[in-house]
Formats: structure tokens, sequence, C-alpha cells
């Protein structure tokens, strides 16, 4: 317990190291300004239950746990992967801050370290996000695609023991846990576009208390957050939530913002996309435009068939 009369900020987190790791880096940055934290690790539906993602698991898996702890006074911070977070409203919570993005590409980790381009022919890839099954599967129809479950490293040992030729991870999950040694080679963003929000960190608090909301306030990126605000308003508007095949990204340079979409059928045969630029202000409006040219090309029943 602090010693202080102020009590100690306490972040509510997932158990995963890579979790963990995500948490004490927001805790670290909080001490910097001064402010005692705490970690209050918690196990998510996710993390019990290693059966691979499917429409019947719902959305929010990893995330309603710590949720709850934040609404229930049990933590004061929520922690979370931004492309894990669902984009429906939480009315006692907010999105306090989005930290500065990482490297955004994905990374495909095989044993040889071969490019996409270079896996056999019918290679075993082991992933269970239909955003990197679609298009791998639309720049190599040949592949095999199975679920995999499992933390960073659980998924790393199934390529290394040959139960998959490779599997794909975010290239922040690996630097940041310090896994650059592994044999893998970076994706191109033509290639494999990143699901929303990957590569940062939102941080949530109770919209009801403003001292720990105005220390979390000091951790937001506003190219970042505008970036990933633009992502995120086109996932709502395609009420696409975290199964359905959909990639985004958005990129700032100087006062303007840049938002690449992408929609595709499961095997990958589909491939719509949208390409909307306008002022780094508009990142809600970006999104909508982009969901719109989606929606348009047919997007929604690409969408309703992949649940």
């Amino acid at each position: 317990m602090s010693s202080s009369s102020v009590p100690p900020i306490r972040l509510a987190t997932r158990k995963s190291p890579l979790a963990l790791w995500q948490a004490t880096w927001v805790a670290e940055r909080l001490q910097e300004l001064g402010h005692e934290c705490e970690l209050v690790p918690l196990v998510s539906q996710g993390d019990n239950d290693l059966r691979p993602i499917t429409a019947n698991s719902g959305v929010g898996l990893f995330t309603k746990r710590i949720q709850q702890a934040l609404i229930e006074g049990a933590a004061d911070v929520a922690v979370h992967s931004l492309k894990d977070l669902p984009t429906e409203v939480v009315p006692e919570l907010q999105l306090a801050a989005v930290t500065e993005r990482e490297v955004v590409q994905d990374r495909l980790v095989s044993r040889a370290g071969w490019t996409l381009e270079q896996l056999p022919v019918g290679a075993i890839v082991g992933t269970s996000s239909r955003r990197r099954a679609a298009q791998l599967l639309s720049r190599r129809s040949d592949l095999q695609i199975r679920a995999i479950r499992g933390n960073v490293q659980t998924r790393i040992d199934q390529v290394m023991r040959g139960d998959f030729d490779a599997t794909i991870l975010a290239a922040a999950g690996l630097e940041r846990l310090q896994m650059t040694a592994v044999t893998a080679t970076t994706l191109s963003l033509t290639d494999m576009l990143p699901a929303p929000g990957q590569a940062a960190l939102g941080i949530e608090t109770r919209r009801d208390d403003a001292r720990v909301a105005a220390a979390v306030a000091a951790l937001d990126h506003a190219a970042t957050r505008a970036a990933v605000t633009a992502e995120r308003t086109l996932l709502r508007e395609l009420s696409g939530g975290c199964l359905a095949p959909i990639a985004a990204l958005g990129r700032v340079e100087g006062d303007r913002l840049r938002l690449v979409a992408v929609v595709l059928t499961p095997d990958g045969t589909v491939r719509l996309m949208a390409d909307v630029e306008g002022p780094v202000d508009q990142a809600a409006e970006l999104g909508r435009e982009a969901a719109q040219k989606l929606l348009s090309a047919g997007a929604a029943a690409i969408i309703n068939a992949a649940r």
C-alpha cells in the first residue's frame, strides 16, 4: 500500500507475457511522471479457452474481464492491445490514451526464415485470424491455413517443433518481448495489411475518475490516436468485430491522414479496397467515408457471410 495519501494507480492486465509487458511499460511511464502504480493481473476468458476463435466465441474475449475490474472498482486503468478492444462504447469507460504506435507490420515465422514467396507449395500456416488467413490466400491460394492458439512463445514453439510450417505474428509483439532472434521475415503492407489498432496500446479509465484520466492523458499520442480513430470508426461502421476479414491502416503526414482498408472473402478470392485521404482532424469522417466505399462495393455481404 502506498505510504502517500494519494492511492496508487492500479493497472488491470491479462497475465500473458505480452500483456504483462504492456502493462508494466505503461506503469513505468506513469511512474516517470510521478505516479505510484501497481499491477492487477487477471485471467480473461480468452486466456482460459484455447479452442480456435469462431463467430460463436463472442467479441471482447481478451478485454471484458479487465474492463469489468474497472467498472467494479478493483482497478483504475485497463491496458489493452488496441486491436483486441471492441469498438462498442462501454458507458462507464473511456479510452483515455492511445500510446505511440510501434512497427505495424506482421511477420512470417518459420524454421527456415522463408518469405511468403518462398513458402513451399501447400505449406501449413497456423493462424486463427481471418484477416491474416484471407490475405495469405489472396496471395498464395495453395497454402493450407490451420487454427493455432496460445501466447506468442507457444505459437513459435509449435512452428519450431514442426506442427506448422509457419505462423504469423505481430512484429510489435515480438519486439516488445525482445524476440528479435526468432527466424522471421517481415510481410509487406501490400501482402498483409494490419488489423485496425494494431501495434498501439489503448488505455481505458472510468469516465468519472478525473484524477486517473488526467494522469493517463499524458501518454496519449495525437497522430496515433487520429490514425486508429479512422481505423476503428471504419470497423464500427462495417460492424466487423474482430472476426471478419477486415484490415486497415491510417497514416499521418503533417496535417493529412490517409486511410487504406480492405475487406476480403475468407478464401481470399475477392478483395475490396478503399483508399481515402483528408485533414487529420477529420479522422472519424475518413473512417466513415472508407466504410461507405467498401459497403457500396459489396462489403456487407462478405462480412455477413464470414460470421
